[in-house]
């Protein structure tokens, strides 16, 4: 249990920090933190948690990299549902409380998109379904890579959550503005849910790409990188 307990804590800390910061300050007047500051905010949330909890769980936070581990043959698939449905749930209770928050606002009307990923009109800058899909797949693809390879035990010893937290950033420093940037489809559901809009009839391409990244990358890194 200590293990699904850890991912529970680390997908919640992941959604509310990096979902928060993008709700509560990246359009703050005058001293929002932008979108450099929303990317800052998800690679540190994993820095922080990889390095609190990731000896008891393994730290994911994400199904797809759960899934990924398991296709490069890393995780057990006996623990891949129960794992998941930590994620989902730490997942769904941080949108909850940011839910709670914002809704407390003196001038609150409605939450809007919430930090929700999007295609077409619900995409940031109007992004097809076919643009969404092919950055999901490939920002997960390589995001899964950067985790296999710098917890290979071939790897630098105790670098890994830093590797992995600037990975993360980056991944949103190219993306916000194209989907919001999900590759974690438990973060892409949680906030769909509370969003107003379409937000979570389009959840599906934030299950579907991001998985099928993270699966292709697990099979490259067993039959290229892998020295175990």
């Amino acid at each position: 249990m200590k293990k699904y307990i850890a991912e529970f804590f680390g997908t919640f800390w992941l959604v509310f920090g990096g979902c928060g910061s993008a709700i509560f300050a990246a359009g703050y007047p005058d001293l929002g933190i932008g979108f450099v500051g929303v990317s800052l905010a998800f690679g540190l949330t994993v820095l922080t948690m990889a390095y609190a909890v990731g000896h008891i769980s393994g730290g994911h936070f994400n199904p797809a990299v759960s899934v990924g581990l398991f296709a490069a043959g890393k995780f057990s698939i006996k623990e891949l549902i129960p794992y998941i449905i930590a994620q989902l749930i730490g997942a769904i209770l941080a949108a909850s409380a940011l839910y709670l928050i914002v809704s407390g606002k003196a001038d609150f009307e409605s939450v809007g998109g919430f930090a929700a990923n999007g295609f077409g009109e619900l995409s940031p800058d109007n992004y097809s379904m076919q643009s969404a899909f092919i950055v999901e797949f490939l920002l997960t693809l390589f995001f899964l890579l950067i985790i296999l390879g710098s917890t290979n035990k071939n790897a630098p010893k105790g670098f890994a959550p830093i590797a992995i937290g600037l990975a993360l950033t980056l991944i949103h420093l190219i993306s916000i503005p194209i989907t919001n940037t999900s590759v974690n489809p438990a973060r892409s559901l949680s906030q769909a849910i509370f969003a107003e809009g379409a937000y979570l009839s389009q959840s599906w391409l934030f299950w579907v790409a991001p998985l099928a990244g993270a699966v292709v990358a697990g099979l490259l890194h067993k039959a290229l990188f892998d020295k175990d």
